[in-house]
């Protein structure tokens, strides 16, 4: 109720009259039909269309203004609505409840029971004071959109003042269903309604879009296939040799990547892609359709999209990932710069014959790095975005049909958008075919063996830690040399053949293992075994074979370096190639405290294979014929720590050396056959020897990682280095190696035999190349080494490193080649 407005209520009094205010106000029949013009107001929320001059009949019922007649000739005071604002009178239901009068009415026709002596005022000239609460332009008859705003809303609210009037009243609501229609109309929405569910629509939907954006992050972590790639072995002549790991892709800096390649794949999939914001409407649009009409989404149609997709949302077609990649899409693109996004793009998409990222695909289908493309064959790899099983000609005549129409298709496409001049597009007429479907290269056959050797050396000497390397991206590039792999892996298997383990029991667990090292150290070939996939050990780089008499080399430099002492407290004295020692079977060691004790109780004696007497003879003869007992003998003179710090300096592990003993003159020591070809090459050098390796280079996504590579060192003089090698070469001209001299007469070598029988060697080097073969019989079970008597149908007394002499000649004759 408005301040000051009287208050009253259904069955009292009526107010005194206020002149000016209730004159011409009636109270019969007509009169309360016009009151109700006005009266209704407050709860219908509009005003009435103004009526006529009422007459005032019979007194009204409750809440009438006194007496029928009393407030003068009907009308005299201004036209209808000078009344102030509906409602002035109280609260809703005070003077009149909502609705009881009807819908709001005019004040009806001249009521002839009205007074006649009831005075009659002019009507005022002036426009009178809106009422408080109430505004003029309320007052006068609003346009049509305002009428319906206001009358069926209410809101503003015409019953509050200041910013009440902006509160909603829960009371009123939309008009619907429609009140002033019937049957089914009246579920009919009006324009107005349509218009305010769409509007409202698309104003709920901005809302959640911009919440979505705000609240959208872009993922941390990439997809695990997005970040994982191949480690890529080579050759030594840079040819690729292995692949190891579970997604084959390989990165590349976005510059080694040609322009026009880059711009064919753009212009394939998305040619806008330096101005658009990342995504695309209309293929947002498609998406929703097809999942609409019970269709899949269709993936994202921009390389952003797409981009996102792969590098950090999984494949699932539904809507859910469709948003997530539109958002995150929109945000990468404000993040990181265009440059950055096609490089992921090309790094990460799918090119078919298992290749992730464009430098993979260029490998796989014209067997060249990505840099060499020319935009003809950029064209056709662009084409495999698309879907790489239906556009790889070598799997039929139809997909040759389709790749050609796309590979043409955009060249012509790159015309249109300025990237390829007309002129250089009437260059490429032609196909680039590919290649065809090149063989997987895996870890079978030798393979495995040296990816192996060169994974275990770039994990050591490169700073790669296990958990990096399995990430992939590196590419290695090994010293293993491809023709002389094949010939080492062709003279072993020809040995092999020779044994039938079926029929002959000493043919089974025997096992087969050489290796080839250059002077420098770089391992050249490596036989580990007859299939990495069927025996993961390698026979090339065992720990538990003896050396046998392939160790009396060693033994001989250490004597010629250091001299002997041969009693107690006496000087050394030096020895010769010509100083001779006994060389029969059977003779006492001595020590310069005396005889040599075993843990036995006895003397320990020598031994020469076959217990053959040769009286005495020289060193350089020991070491021609491959007599033990004056290498024996040296060793205990020299001392057998002198013996093992010789072994050492040439390139023998401290882990591999055997008891010093007696027989460790023999080769109680264990080093593999890399090692013990690296040790012999010191002696064709002059002395100088370096630690084999078998990487010569490491990098990851075309950056370089520092690999540490063992020096050259002096582990003998050249005088005692060129002792030993003419030794050697006399056995090959008439000594105990005289079997291999057909095959390589310009040769140095020595075979190695133990006194059980545990192992074969042949040891030997041709140039600045070394190479050490051996044969042993392991059981498996126990892993114990088997005695290797009648290995390959020979007889008892034939040496037991015939075979590995012969696998020696064969693959030194194949390699002179």
């Amino acid at each position: 109720m408005v301040s000051g407005q009287p208050e009253h209520t259904a069955g009292g009094e009526p107010p005194e009259p206020v002149p000016g205010r209730d004159a011409g106000r009636g109270t019969g029949a007509a009169g309360a039909a016009g009151a109700a013009g006005w009266s209704a107001g407050p709860d219908s929320g509009a005003y009435g269309t103004p009526g006529g001059p009422g007459t005032y009949g019979t007194p009204g019922g409750p809440g009438a203004y006194g007496t029928p007649g009393h407030y003068g000739t009907p009308g005299h005071y201004g036209t209808p609505g000078h009344y102030g604002t509906a409602g002035h009178y109280g609260a809703p239901g005070t003077y009149r409840p909502s609705g009881t009068y009807g819908p709001p009415g005019g004040y009806g026709a001249p009521d002839e029971s009205a007074t006649p002596d009831a005075p009659t005022a002019p009507a005022p000239t002036s426009t009178p004071t809106p009422a408080a609460g109430g505004s003029r332009r309320r007052q006068r008859e609003a346009p049509g959109w305002l009428q319906w705003s206001t009358r069926r809303l209410n809101y503003p609210r015409a019953d509050r003042e200041g910013w009440r009037r902006w509160v909603p009243d829960w009371r009123h609501r939309i008009d619907y269903p429609r009140s002033a229609r019937s049957g089914a109309l009246r579920w009919l929405p009006s324009w107005r309604q349509w218009l305010l569910l769409v509007g409202g629509g698309f104003g709920l939907l901005f809302v959640a879009a911009g919440t979505m954006y705000a609240t959208t992050d872009i993922p941390t972590d990439l997809n695990a296939f997005a970040t994982q790639q191949n480690n890529v072995f080579y050759w030594a002549d840079g040819s690729e040799m292995a692949r190891t790991g579970l997604v084959n892709r390989q990165d590349v800096p976005l510059e080694q990547v040609p322009t026009q390649v880059q711009w064919a794949v753009l212009a394939a999939e998305n040619e806008t892609f330096y101005s658009d914001p990342g995504i695309s409407f209309q293929g947002i649009a498609r998406a929703v359709y097809r999942m609409g009409s019970g269709g899949d989404t269709q993936g994202g149609s921009t390389i952003t999209q797409q981009y996102v997709k792969n590098a950090y949302l999984n494949q699932r077609q539904d809507f859910s990932r469709k948003l997530d990649e539109m958002f995150i899409a929109l945000k990468l693109d404000q993040q990181v710069s265009k440059q950055e996004i096609l490089s992921g793009y090309l790094n990460i998409s799918w090119f078919g014959r298992g290749s992730y990222g464009i430098e993979r695909a260029a490998q796989a289908y014209y067997g060249k790095d990505v840099s060499e493309l020319n935009v003809s064959e950029g064209a056709f790899l662009a084409s495999l975005l698309k879907g790489a099983s239906l556009y790889d000609p070598a799997s039929g005549p139809e997909n040759h049909a389709r790749a050609v129409e796309r590979w043409s298709w955009i060249l012509d496409r790159m015309v249109k958008i300025g990237k390829l001049s007309a002129s250089e597009r009437a260059k490429y007429t032609e196909f680039p075919e590919p290649q065809p479907v090149p063989p997987l290269v895996g870890l079978n056959g030798q393979t495995g063996y040296l990816v192996d050797l060169a994974k275990g050396y770039a994990q050591s000497h490169a700073d790669i830690s296990p958990a990096q390397f399995d990430l992939g991206g590196y590419q290695i590039y090994t010293t293993f040399e491809k023709p002389r792999e094949d010939a080492l892996t062709e003279a072993v298997q020809a040995a092999e053949k020779k044994l039938d383990p079926d029929h002959r029991p000493a043919d089974q667990n025997v096992h087969l293992g050489a290796a080839s090292v250059a002077a420098d150290g770089r391992i050249l070939a490596v036989y580990g075994g007859p299939d990495y996939l069927k025996q993961g050990f390698n026979n090339a780089n065992t720990v538990n074979v003896p050396a046998g008499s392939a160790f009396a080399p060693f033994v001989y430099a250490a004597g010629l370096a250091q001299g002997v002492q041969r009693e107690r407290d006496a000087p050394r004295t030096p020895v010769q190639p010509t100083t001779t020692y006994n060389g029969d079977n059977g003779v006492e060691l001595r020590t310069p405290e005396g005889p040599y004790w075993g843990r036995d109780g006895k003397k320990a004696k020598t031994t020469n294979d076959g217990g053959k007497n040769w009286g005495n003879v020289s060193l350089r003869t020991a070491i021609e014929q491959s007599v033990n007992g004056p290498v024996q003998q040296l060793g205990m003179d020299v001392g057998l720590g002198n013996v093992r710090q010789t072994a050492i300096g040439l390139g023998l592990l401290p882990e591999s050396m055997g008891d010093l003993t007696p027989a460790y003159t023999l080769g109680n020591s264990t080093p593999s056959a890399i090692r013990l070809a690296d040790a012999y090459t010191a002696f064709d050098a002059k002395g100088r020897r370096t630690d084999p390796y078998s990487v010569t280079s490491v990098s990851r996504n075309a950056v370089d990682i520092p690999v540490e590579k063992p020096k050259a060192v002096q582990a003998v003089s050249p005088e005692v280095a060129a002792q030993v090698d003419a030794a050697l070469r006399g056995a090959v001209k008439d000594g105990a190696a005289k079997d291999v001299r057909p095959s390589a007469p310009d040769s140095a070598g020595k075979p190695g035999t133990t006194q059980e029988h545990q192992a074969g060697w042949y040891v030997g080097y041709r140039g600045d190349v070394a190479t050490a073969v051996t044969v042993f019989r392991l059981d498996l079970k126990t892993l114990q080494l088997l005695p290797l008597t009648g290995v390959g149908g020979a007889a008892q007394s034939a040496p037991d490193s015939a075979i590995p002499a012969g696998i020696w000649a064969a693959y030194a004759k194949a390699s002179a080649h």
